[in-house]
């Protein structure tokens, strides 16, 4: 007798609707699957087997033909487990027969019979409402994250028995729905904000300028300076995700595993902070089946590098398509994949192998150890940085100061009044910030006066900067601007972009 019951599987963020086709015939007793399944969903026979006995029913002893179409597409993941094991019951005889066309099944089983939860659901549950499913049966452990999609029914199960018993009619389940009451409350750490960072002035005021427009930005500065502690806190000075970035960041980090029933749906913005002994590939991403690596790990969120020199050099380099496209394109033999990565890179360094170069401490480097320590950062990588700051020490009458340092509320604040005249400037383009401008955009938003020209003419020849760095000066300069509710670039606007370059000439002789 031939079963059919439908599932899904993902190609990156696409998904992919697959019919579970089970015949069971007459024959030498076995069990075979076939369509393009990995390891893990040939090992699930062997599982299905003993949750189907487990759970009180009768393993046919006959041939068994389970083929997961179309077979052209690779299937990976225990989340095929549920669906074999209801279309080898269905074909048993064990399940009433169904309108099987609107509903999926996922699921991984026990030996016992209980289902567990699966990777990526959301991103599923996301994909079969775009391909017309109306109903979606999950683990229970995943139901919070699966309801987060509006539009379709989600029966959350939590073993083989429940789910026969639904099918036949025996029991009810209720329909799942997220409560998105208080969703974006802001949930950052109480203990990170802004208002702790004692003096540094002119380094926060370039955090908000590369905040306002989401520029990447270089602290460079001896070590105690604070460079760590004002980046862990940039996330809270970010406007608040919308709730299509958040359904797109929580995709991301569902297919990598990271959602929990504690926090099923992310609404802050990502913080990664990876070690310098990161590996490419958990840096952009891969594996067999390529996984999301750090980078899309921070979509819409902050990448923050510390000591970018002690990053091995090759794999910092990867960075430059990402830094450029906003999306990172993985091609395995079994598998080409695209990941967005729209982060803001936020990279620290000393500016000596000791440290204290340029600092009140002595600094024991040569010349030419700090040109190779230096040097490990390239000018092509270093042009993609639109603000590049030095970061003094802080004075002891500014630690011992009693005066009330800006709070991130505040400043948050101004930043999403400067990132809403980005948003309504820009909405007609499909882009959200400065720092996505094209050199077609440059040309039309960013447009200079004569003295303006010949400011910019001057520092180009002084810096040696390049036709990127030149871009970039200009997009950093557009923020300034509008942080000043100012329509046009002014000449205080663009020396204060060209400051953030400054040292692009001191540290690439």
């Amino acid at each position: 007798m031939l079963s059919i019951i439908k599932s899904i599987t993902l190609h990156g963020l696409e998904g992919f609707i697959v019919d579970v086709q089970v015949d069971v015939a007459g024959g030498i007793p076995c069990c075979d699957i076939v369509g393009l399944p990995d390891i893990s969903i040939r090992e699930s026979k062997e599982r299905v087997r003993a949750a189907i006995k487990n759970s009180g029913y009768e393993f046919p002893s006959r041939r068994i033909v389970i083929n997961l179409a179309p077979a052209t597409i690779k299937k990976e993941g225990s989340a095929f487990d549920l669906p074999i094991a209801i279309a080898i019951l269905m074909a048993s005889g064990c399940i009433n027969e169904f309108s099987h066309e609107k509903v999926v099944f996922l699921g991984e089983l026990s030996l016992d019979g209980n289902i567990n939860g699966i990777q990526g659901i959301l991103p599923m549950c996301i994909e079969a409402k775009r391909l017309g499913i109306k109903k979606i049966v999950v683990p229970k452990d995943n139901v919070k994250e699966a309801s987060v999609v509006s539009g379709i029914e989600v029966i959350p199960v939590n073993s083989l028995n429940q789910v026969v018993a639904y099918l036949n009619g025996q029991i009810l389940i209720k329909n799942e729905q997220f409560n998105f009451e208080n969703l974006y409350k802001c949930n950052y750490d109480g203990n990170l904000d802004f208002s702790e960072v004692k003096g540094q002035k002119n380094i926060k005021r370039a955090i908000e300028v590369a905040a306002s427009g989401a520029h990447n930005c270089l602290l460079i500065g001896s070590p105690g300076s604070g460079k760590t502690m004002m980046a862990r806190r940039i996330p809270t000075i970010l406007p608040n995700l919308s709730f299509d970035e958040s359904l797109e960041v929580t995709k991301i980090h569902s297919i990598a595993g990271n959602i929990t029933s504690k926090n099923p749906f992310i609404v802050n913005r990502p913080f990664r902070y990876p070690h310098h002994t990161i590996s490419k590939t958990s840096l952009v991403g891969g594996g067999k089946i390529p996984k999301p690596g750090e980078i899309s790990l921070a979509h819409y969120g902050v990448l923050f590098l510390d000591e970018l020199p002690e990053f091995d050099k090759s794999t910092i380099e990867v960075l430059r398509g990402p830094l450029e496209d906003g999306k990172i394109t993985i091609s395995r033999v079994n598998a080409v994949l695209t990941y967005p990565c729209k982060f803001m890179l936020v990279a620290s360094m000393n500016p000596c192998p000791c440290g204290y170069y340029g600092s009140d401490k002595e600094c024991n480097c040569s010349s030419q150890s700090i040109k190779k320590y230096i040097g490990k950062i390239s000018g092509p990588l270093l042009d993609r940085i639109d603000i590049q700051v030095e970061v003094s020490s802080v004075k002891y009458e500014n630690l011992n100061s009693k005066n009330e340092e800006e709070s991130s509320a505040k400043i948050r604040k101004r930043v999403e009044e400067t990132r809403k005249i980005q948003l309504d400037r820009y909405k007609e383009i499909g882009i959200f910030s400065n720092s996505e401008l094209t050199p077609k955009l440059i040309e039309k938003y960013c447009k200079l006066d004569s003295k303006c020209k010949e400011i910019l003419e001057k520092a180009f020849d002084k810096l040696g900067l390049s036709a990127r760095a030149y871009g970039r000066i200009l997009k950093v300069a557009r923020t300034i601007a509008d942080m000043e509710k100012s329509e046009n670039i002014k000449a205080t606007h663009l020396l204060e972009a060209i400051q953030y370059r400054s040292l692009d000439k001191k540290y690439s002789k």
